[in-house]
């Protein structure tokens, strides 16, 4: 993949993220309520989105990864990301994970945003299985995928060690053969 692909949903604009987006990223990514079940702490400078944005742009280079950012078609101002991770084309898989600005929480957004990226990973690059891990108690997340088609396939005990602890994860998957074009 050379250029970075632009994605629209009915009231969302996906897009590659730039350093000038670094000033958004921090204020979501410096909420506990946003990195509660995420595997990073909440951020404490600029510097940190900065870096961020960068590794997820190298790797988007790298092709193995891509992260959009989110934004309303309305504003500019980034108010969350979703993307593929984990990336594997030889076996035609990825991880998919995101996250919103609290303000924007159950108004439908991170459905949206992911019904699109879900398109897109099927019909674009050619996925057969997306997955997502999710921690049991992050009850919001495990009703998005839900709510699209994604299925619980059990819970991996102590999969990964993040915040110093060992964490259990909800393992979902969507397969393309069970994805129905809206």
């Amino acid at each position: 993949m050379s250029q970075f692909p632009r994605l629209e949903t009915k009231r969302l604009l996906l897009r590659e993220l730039t350093k000038n987006d670094s000033a958004d990223i921090f204020q979501f990514f410096s909420l506990d309520e946003v990195t509660k079940f995420y595997d990073v702490e909440s951020f404490t400078n600029i510097k940190q989105a900065e870096d961020l944005i960068q590794r997820w742009n190298e790797r988007f280079e790298a092709s193995q990864a891509i992260r959009w950012g989110i934004t309303l078609k309305s504003e500019n101002k980034v108010i969350g990301t979703c993307g593929f991770h984990g990336w594997m084309k030889n076996h035609y898989k990825a991880v998919i994970g995101y996250e919103l600005t609290p303000e924007y929480w159950h108004q439908g957004f991170m459905t949206e945003v992911v019904e699109k990226v879900i398109e897109y990973g099927f019909n674009t690059l050619g996925l057969n299985r997306i997955e997502a891990f999710v921690e049991p108690e992050n009850v919001g997340s495990r009703k998005v995928l839900e709510k699209i088609g994604f299925r619980e396939e059990g819970i991996l005990k102590e999969n990964y060690y993040w915040k110093n602890r060992f964490v259990d994860n909800a393992i979902y998957a969507f397969l393309k053969s069970d994805y129905k074009v809206h």
